[in-house]
């Protein structure tokens, strides 16, 4: 009885070797059938194709080739980026995969059961689908189907250069770079214009070369000023849409139905071939006409804590209406003429100006240069009297009295100090500056008799010192 049962279990144990032994080999052929390859699996041309979609397990995107331009298909006022459809198809050109697996029988090992997308494309002449499932655990390639009986790993991943947000693929509207700006304007939180005019006799500074006429006088510009807020413009991130397809309604609820400021930049550039064209850019700015009310009702009631207000940017009369930072919002809405002109009580390039003339205390001086023409870049020696003097330090407090706000206050209390600065400039042979006391921490500036700014009493003492130095040695 024993042995009968010994023989059984040496018979059973035969049986699963047998079974094991088999499985093994089968297994091993199946291995034998995964083979390197460096073979390119897809070649379609890009403007061959006519629709293109994708879908992940709970969404997706679908398009399709309209007469000229790509269209959702969702929504055929959707403003595509052709560029993006392109890149998108341009791996497909030469699609290339690094293993093959051929004869398939279980496709839920690849994740191909369940894929994680599915891409579909036609043409002309053909469709096609390709599934994308898991990642090899050897190489972490993707798995993908392409219906063919054969799984293959991809040697680029098409989940890479695929979008999951309708946004990532807007044609975006863009700003330019400005190469040479004729003129631009503002209406709205201001109303005037600027002009380009080059080697103007209306300021003594030869960078300066933007102007705007008030009261029938060209005012020059602060130049940079004016240029970085164009770059401001140009470096505009138009990416968070607010809408893709404004309708009247919506501009009058962004505030763009009647824009807080609109500013309109003609400008001149250069293309490719060298030819100087002429082109103009416009945008719009507004807020929530309702938030603003809550925030300026606020205000006006005193909180400290002010809830925000939404603001919005239109290029044009283009479709699409972007969210606009706070921080743009403050940059591009800083345009007026104060926050636009020379900041400086006076902004001469100091190697213009030949002579200083000082009332100080009742007393006056006088501080004269000479060029000295052996010198490498003809500089100037300066003196007071027969002594020669380092001008340094009272250059530097002359050119640090800046605005900290602009008036037409009168003066009406006791002059610190005034200077009569000569120019090398016949439109502008001297300049007069006369600061009074106007607070604890300000004085009041008049340039050439007409009061200007407040500016720092500080600096003014600083200046009062400088000429101290040079005066009392």
């Amino acid at each position: 009885m024993k042995r009968s049962k010994r023989i059984l279990v040496l018979a059973a144990i035969l049986a699963v070797a047998c079974i094991a032994t088999y499985a093994l080999s089968q297994y091993e052929e199946k291995q034998e059938q995964i083979q390197n390859t460096d073979a390119v699996l897809l070649e379609i041309a890009p403007d061959t194709v006519q629709t293109l979609s994708w879908q992940y397990a709970e969404d997706g995107l679908g398009f399709h080739k309209g007469e000229s331009n790509w269209l959702y298909d969702a929504d055929e006022a959707f403003p595509v980026s052709e560029e993006k459809v392109n890149d998108i198809l341009s791996h497909f050109e030469s699609f290339r995969v690094a293993f093959i697996i051929e004869q398939v029988e279980d496709y839920s090992q690849y994740g191909l059961d369940e894929p994680e997308c599915t891409i579909s494309f036609s043409t002309a002449d053909a469709s096609y689908e390709i599934k994308l499932g898991a990642f090899s655990k050897m190489d972490e390639q993707r798995y993908i189907d392409i219906g063919d009986g054969n799984v293959y790993l991809a040697s680029e991943d098409p989940m890479d250069f695929l979008e999951t947000k309708l946004s990532a693929m807007i044609l975006h509207d863009d700003t330019p770079s400005f190469d040479q700006v004729t003129d631009l304007s503002f209406a709205g939180l201001e109303n005037y214009q600027i002009s380009f005019v080059e080697d103007s006799t209306d300021s003594y500074h030869p960078d300066d070369i933007y102007f705007t006429e008030q009261d029938g006088q060209n005012l020059p510009l602060d130049t940079d000023t004016v240029e970085n807020y164009l770059d401001a413009i140009s470096a505009l991130s138009l990416q968070d849409y607010a809408t893709y397809n404004a309708t009247e309604e919506e501009l009058e609820t962004f505030g763009l139905n009647n824009p807080e400021l609109t500013v309109t930049i003609n400008y001149t550039y250069t293309d490719e071939e060298d030819n100087e064209l002429s082109d103009t850019c416009v945008i719009h700015i507004g807020q929530n006409p309702e938030e603003l009310n809550a925030a300026n009702e606020a205000a006006a009631s005193g909180l400290a804590t002010l809830p925000s207000v939404s603001k919005y940017v239109r290029i044009g009369d283009s479709p699409i209406v972007y969210e606009l930072t706070d921080t743009n919002y403050d940059k591009l809405t800083a345009i007026s003429y104060d926050e636009l002109r020379h900041q400086e009580v006076i902004w001469a390039e100091f190697d213009q100006v030949t002579q200083i003339d000082v009332s100080l205390e009742g007393n006056n001086h006088s501080i004269t240069s000479t060029l000295d023409e052996e010198a490498e870049n003809a500089d100037r020696v300066w003196f007071y009297g027969e002594q020669e003097l380092d001008i340094s330090e009272l250059q530097t407090a002359l050119q640090a009295l800046t605005a900290d706000s602009f008036t037409d206050e009168t003066a009406d209390q006791k002059e610190e100090i005034s200077l009569t600065v000569y120019l090398d400039n016949e439109n502008f042979p001297q300049v007069t500056i006369q600061l009074y006391r106007y607070d604890g921490s300000l004085c009041l500036a008049v340039v050439d008799g007409e009061s200007v700014s407040l500016v720092s009493r500080s600096a003014v003492m600083d200046l009062v010192e400088a000429v101290q130095t040079i005066v009392l040695n």
